[in-house]
């Protein structure tokens, strides 16, 4: 008889949670795991305790685990991923660009890492509470598509993954909305989860200190804001603190957008027309087809090129050594070296690559 052992991701909040307590309903028998990760050691840190790795995030995880009837085991893997997410994302701003450190989380810590532990203890399968669908198509390959509350999809964060970690993956929230999830909290004796507020911070730094954390890792390095024209604006205190398309702070009642960098000689370039961001096309290197095959010709897409529901209808043209053009049709607003463009067809997440 085929083991019902599952291990679910457990993050202290409503999605695992629930996630948790669907398998269990439907006749698994899960085993929540949390990831010991390692946070950015600092006075300066004002690190919220209710982020995903925290030690109250544990005992939550541990509270709602006997709750359902399930194992729970913390799993350190703070070491990897100081080097594959912290490192990551101090070296990616080092070079000028805007980094994604929990979409490379998914993908080289919190999967692999799961995945690992279910191996280590004879189990097949891992479940998180993302929101995303997964499933096996008819030439056998694992595919993954937006979930049904559009509002809450998370298969953009989910694209540069493997068929190996796919074929291994269940979502359980899969059919559900942000809205039933916690209404069944409130019915299922979870209400408590009603009160609590989710955090926006990453897990290793707080949003409020994330200012000292540049500083730290990259320096301050003040220069000058100009127009497209070469006029000077203002001052900056290191372009590591701006991305494409953010507001400039320049005071005059005119607002200006950033609209470029010139690493060279330290200037920050600005716009006051947000219609100079527009871009008709991006370039994408460590490009990643989550059915492992790359296509042999140009293909239409609809891609996202960030966190949102918003899609833009675009051409993919794959290239040699791992890299993608693409085409928009309509011209996108500020897209971001370091960042990712997600690809889509109709409801189905074909992939992903950084944007470079």
């Amino acid at each position: 008889m085929p083991s019902k052992k599952i291990v679910v991701g457990m993050s202290g909040g409503v999605d695992s949670s629930m996630a948790m307590l669907i398998l269990k309903k439907q006749g698994w028998e899960p085993i929540g795991v949390s990831l010991k990760l390692e946070k950015w050691e600092s006075e300066c840190n004002t690190y919220s305790e209710n982020v995903c790795c925290s030690e109250q995030s544990f005992a939550l995880s541990r509270k709602i685990c006997d709750k359902i009837g399930a194992e729970y085991h913390i799993y350190d893997v703070g070491e990897e991923f100081e080097k594959e997410i912290i490192d990551y994302f101090g070296s990616q701003l080092k070079k000028g660009r805007t980094p994604n450190p929990c979409l490379m989380c998914n993908r080289k810590i919190k999967y692999t890492k799961l995945i690992d532990w279910a191996k280590k203890n004879g189990i097949k399968y891992v479940a998180t509470g993302h929101y995303g669908q997964i499933k096996k198509k008819e030439n056998k390959k694992y595919a993954l598509f937006r979930a049904s509350d559009l509002s809450k999809d998370q298969t953009y964060g989910l694209c540069m993954l493997k068929q190996e970690q796919l074929s291994r993956m269940v979502l359980p929230l899969a059919p559900y909305t942000k809205t039933q999830v916690y209404e069944m909290a409130k019915k299922e004796g979870f209400d408590f989860f009603l009160k609590t507020k989710q955090s926006q911070d990453l897990c290793f730094v707080s949003s409020k200190s994330l200012r000292a954390f540049i500083e730290e890792k990259v320096g301050k390095r003040e220069g000058v804001v100009v127009d497209l024209s070469g006029k000077p604006l203002g001052v900056h205190k290191g372009l590591h603190f701006f991305t494409m398309g953010q507001k400039c702070g320049i005071s005059g009642g005119t607002a200006y957008y950033v609209a470029g960098f010139d690493k060279e000689k330290n200037l920050l370039i600005a716009t006051s027309n947000r219609a100079d961001l527009m871009q008709k096309e991006i370039l994408l290197e460590n490009v990643n087809f989550l059915s492992g095959e790359i296509p042999e010709k140009e293909i239409c897409v609809d891609a996202k090129i960030r966190h949102g529901p918003a899609l833009e209808k675009a051409i993919l043209l794959p290239l040699k050594n791992n890299m993608a053009k693409v085409i928009f049709e309509n011209p996108a607003y500020a897209p971001m070296q370091g960042q990712f463009c997600a690809f889509y067809s109709g409801d189905e997440c074909l992939g992903g690559g950084e944007i470079c």
